[in-house]
C-alpha cells in the first residue's frame, strides 16, 4: 500500500511539474522581438496599453485608464495636442507608442517616440523587457539619461 502511495504521489509530482512548466515553454516559443507585444498594465495599475506591430515597427495604444474624474473613458479627448486637428481624439485606443525597432544585439527595442497626452508632448523613446517580465518605457530627450521611464507587468 506504502509503495502505491508513494508512486502516486511521485506521479502527480511529475504531473504538475510538466502542467507549471507549459506557459514556460509557450514563452520561450515566442520569438524574442516579439516578447514586447501584448497586454501591460503600469505599477500605479492607472493605464493599461496594448503593444503590436505593425510594418514591422512595434506600437502601443491606451486601451484602459482610471484617470476619468467620474467621467466615461470615451469622455476624455487628446485637448492639448499642439496640432488642433488632433485635440478632438479620444485618448482610449489613440496610439502612444510607435516607431520601435528591435535591436536584436541588446534585446531591446529603440528609436521610436512616445506621445505624453497629459503634456501633448512627444519623445524619444526606447524598451526593454527585465528578468522579471516587467516592460520597461523610457521616455526621453535627445539622451536617454534626460528622461522618464514607466514600468509596466503583463496583463491577460
Amino acid at each position: 500500500m506504502y509503495w502505491i502511495v508513494k508512486n502516486v504521489t511521485i506521479s502527480l509530482l511529475i504531473i504538475s511539474l510538466i502542467i507549471l512548466s507549459i506557459p514556460q515553454a509557450i514563452a520561450q516559443n515566442i520569438a524574442p522581438r516579439e516578447r514586447i507585444c501584448g497586454k501591460w498594465e503600469n505599477q500605479a495599475k492607472t493605464l493599461r496599453i496594448q503593444v503590436y506591430t505593425e510594418n514591422n515597427d512595434f506600437k502601443a495604444k491606451i486601451i484602459w485608464f482610471s484617470d476619468t474624474e467620474g467621467k466615461p473613458m470615451s469622455y476624455w479627448k487628446d485637448k492639448r495636442n499642439p496640432d488642433p486637428k488632433l485635440r478632438d481624439r479620444n485618448i482610449l485606443g489613440m496610439g502612444i507608442l510607435r516607431d520601435l525597432k528591435y535591436n536584436a544585439n541588446k534585446g531591446t527595442w529603440e528609436n521610436g517616440k512616445v506621445y505624453d497626452s497629459k503634456h501633448g508632448k512627444e519623445w524619444n523613446a526606447s524598451a526593454s523587457i527585465d528578468k522579471k517580465d516587467r516592460l520597461k518605457v523610457r521616455g526621453y530627450w535627445h539622451f536617454k539619461w534626460i528622461g522618464k521611464s514607466m514600468t509596466f507587468h503583463r496583463i491577460k
